[in-house]
């Protein structure tokens, strides 16, 4: 049976906003479903004279014993860096997470008190449990949160422009029909757009460039393989982004891919010489008219030391010789193409300091802007 439970959770230690979301996904993952999520507030130190603290609340249902949720939450906040000290009083800390209310249960045991017996007493705790909560009732005190928060001074407490993100709000690609996912060798392209389609029903459309025969050749002898590479990819790209557009599937909201078929023109001009970019930039203009355009072009910009630590890291062998010139000129490709385009309905998002494989946060952010934009 699904029990309704309050939880605040707080950081003052480094990147604040980063540890509380990681700490949403974790009791999302572990304890049950995020109903609803308050706003982060920032709050002095309490208690002691410490670092500022970053403090939010959550409502979550879940199938947990008051016992069992206790026990999951203390190996959370280990898995997220919280180091307790045997020292007495209150302390810096990466992550603190504690049980407010569990429905209107009343609890004291070694491991747990319920309801938090401190928690009538703190404004941090107290405001953003009434943005969630206003009317629920202290079952103890036997008067309402709103009421509860009233009664007590400011402390400081300040409202932050930063929010979490909720995991299980799901959001809503259905209104763009074709969004196309674009950037540079070692970008995230497919990564990302792997992502998305799986989390909110996209049809996926992935570029074929392993198979062309062309591609180890181009990175032993660029002189000789150019034209034929660009070529290829370029005749590729026309089929495939045709032939799956055309192909309705009535199962899914939308479709993402991980290349425009644009991208042939920005290589093109990067590696072709100039007679031969003429050439391709006929036949290129009488394929794309007839190709339908995306009405969301997703532009991942990173920084070429980090997008050449990405092409080592995949471990392709015939892209481990790249300069990082030609991936500055491809680059500089895009954004020129992207600046020159008015009509494109275009996002940039800059994805060098983030990892949206490995973190659940950077991934959230991504998705958040796509979809706010």
């Amino acid at each position: 049976m699904l029990q309704t439970t309050y939880i605040a959770i707080g950081s003052n230690v480094g990147d604040k906003r980063a540890h509380l979301q990681n700490a949403v996904q974790q009791l999302s993952a572990k304890i049950g479903h995020v109903v609803k999520i308050s706003p982060i507030y920032k709050t002095p130190s309490w208690g002691y004279d410490g670092n500022d603290f970053y403090n939010a609340c959550l409502c979550i249902t879940t199938e947990l014993s008051p016992a069992e949720m206790m026990a999951e939450i203390l190996e959370i906040e280990v898995l997220l860096g919280r180091i307790r000290s045997q020292r007495k009083g209150y302390q810096d800390r990466m992550i603190d997470i504690d049980i407010i209310f569990y429905e209107d249960h009343i609890l004291q045991t070694d491991l747990l008190v319920l309801p938090h017996p401190l928690a009538h007493e703190r404004k941090f705790v107290m405001q953003p449990l009434c943005d969630i909560a206003p009317s629920k009732i202290h079952p103890t005190f036997t008067k309402t949160v709103s009421q509860l928060n009233d009664e007590l001074p400011a402390q400081g407490i300040e409202k932050s422009e930063e929010t979490l993100q909720n995991p299980n709000s799901k959001k809503d690609f259905s209104r763009f029909n074709y969004i196309a996912i674009e950037g540079n060798i070692g970008a995230g392209k497919t990564s990302l757009a792997t992502k998305i389609a799986e989390d909110f029903n996209g049809k996926l459309i992935l570029e074929r460039f392993a198979d062309n025969p062309f591609l180890p050749k181009f990175y032993e002898d660029n002189t000789r393989y150019a034209f034929p590479l660009e070529m290829s990819f370029l005749a590729d790209r026309y089929q495939q982004i045709s032939d799956d557009l055309a192909q309705l599937d009535l199962f899914k909201d939308f479709i993402v891919s991980d290349y425009d078929v644009v991208k042939s023109l920005i290589f093109a001009k990067v590696t072709l010489q100039a007679e031969e970019y003429k050439l391709y930039r006929k036949l290129f203009d009488i394929m794309y008219k007839e190709i339908p355009k995306p009405d969301l072009y997703v532009y991942l910009y990173q920084n070429t030391e980090r997008l050449l630590r990405n092409i080592k890291k995949r471990g392709r062998d015939y892209e481990q010789k790249i300069p990082s010139e030609y991936l500055d000129k491809i680059n500089h490709g895009y954004l020129e193409f992207i600046r020159t385009h008015k009509d494109l309905n275009v996002k940039i998002i800059d994805v060098s300091d983030l990892d949206f494989v490995a973190n659940a946060n950077d991934y959230q952010k991504i998705v958040s802007e796509i979809n706010d934009f």
